[in-house]
């Protein structure tokens, strides 16, 4: 992302990161910094057509050419070849049975896959949770309808977690392992760029609804509790993640020290600046009320609303800018140690939301004097 209201500018006598100046939201910034996310491979698979008639063939094999097989048999040299092209079709029938019964299984999963999605949509848009890209479409949020772009997001965010998880697991075993430091940065590389992808479909996503990603419905309830504009707070994460970067120098010390309180400044700028976005959008909002028709306020209202997808961009731009910044101020050892404790911090997260949520309620009785 190339943005130039949020920047760290290398220091020349120490090699540190300066802090973040000239977050200026309303004129700098450009959004055309947003790379166009791959198509996602399509959750349901099909099955081959040529497979049932291959395994209805093969499964009868023994049957069609049996004559064939019997004329042969007649010659006394050849009942081993006969004996031996039977065992033969018999265990390519089997295989292919077996390769049938495969598909049938992975299709079978991707259709619970699909079944569960659409349930966890629905259970959302009846508790008032999704808006749908409309604005105040019912008394209850709810709008009746779902944006492509949210469902793609939502399915895409889903794999992401699941790649996310067996990432950590391939990071742990290669940190137990006595890997080389050339090895260890393959996987470090690939888990920033993991990271890279979600900023980058949640900026295309921002631009379908961005209440949506700012609301955090797409996160678990303990994440929401952490959220800032649409994610988590640099500062704060570094924090949380240092001690499980020691030991570190005194100069890598002194270089997150200086990277945290870069990040902060960024972050009051940005916060500063959403206080100053709600306060425009109240005042466009609250324009001539008593009127019948506020049409005009909406459509200003709605066109300040790109401030706020810029907002989400920018947030994203300055947690990217963070992970880089701190791989580069670590070994490559601490850097997969520090992602492995982001990975596993994230997963905490989630398993309380659903400890949480699963948790047995008291039924609420009442009391008797």
């Amino acid at each position: 992302m190339n943005s130039t209201s949020t920047q760290f500018v290398p220091s020349r006598r120490m090699g540190i990161y300066e802090p973040i100046h000239q977050m200026a939201m309303w004129g700098d910034f450009k959004g055309n910094n947003c790379l166009e996310l791959d198509a996602s491979p399509p959750l349901i698979l099909e099955v081959d057509p040529k497979l049932d008639n291959q395994s209805e063939d093969t499964s009868h094999g023994t049957v069609g050419p049996s004559n064939k097989y019997d004329q042969e048999a007649s010659k006394p040299g050849d009942k081993v070849k006969v004996l031996r092209r039977l065992a033969q079709n018999r265990e390519a029938a089997r295989k292919s049975r077996l390769r049938k019964k495969a598909y049938v299984q992975q299709l079978e999963s991707s259709k619970l896959r699909l079944l569960q999605i659409e349930q966890e949509l629905g259970r959302a848009r009846q508790q008032g949770l999704y808006v749908g890209g409309a604005v105040d479409a019912s008394p209850t949020g709810y709008a009746g309808s779902t944006h492509p772009g949210i469902v793609t997001f939502e399915m895409e965010y889903g794999h992401w977690v699941e790649e996310q998880d067996r990432q950590i697991s391939d990071l742990r075993n290669a940190l137990h392992s006595d890997m080389g430091d050339m090895e260890l940065r393959i996987f470090v590389d690939g888990g920033m760029r993991h990271y890279f992808d979600l900023f980058t479909m949640k900026a295309t996503a921002a631009k379908a609804d961005v209440f949506y990603v700012m609301s955090g419905m797409w996160k678990t309830s303990a994440e929401r509790f952490f959220f800032w504009i649409g994610g988590f707070r640099p500062s704060e994460l570094l924090k949380v993640l240092l001690p499980h970067l020691e030991p570190l120098t005194e100069q890598q010390h002194l270089d997150v020290g200086n990277l945290t309180q870069s990040c902060q400044q960024a972050e009051d700028a940005l916060s500063q600046g959403m206080e100053k976005l709600h306060q425009i959008l109240g005042e466009a909002i609250a324009k001539q009320l008593g009127e019948e028709n506020y049409l005009p306020q909406i459509g200003a209202a709605i066109d300040k609303l790109e401030a706020l997808v810029r907002f989400v961009v920018q947030a994203d731009h300055l947690r990217q800018q963070t992970l880089q910044q701190i791989s580069r101020i670590l070994t490559t050892r601490q850097a997969a140690r520090g992602l492995l404790a982001l990975g596993e911090y994230l997963q905490r997260l989630r398993a309380l939301s659903s400890l949480w949520s699963s948790r047995p309620r008291e039924s609420s009785q009442p009391l008797v004097h």
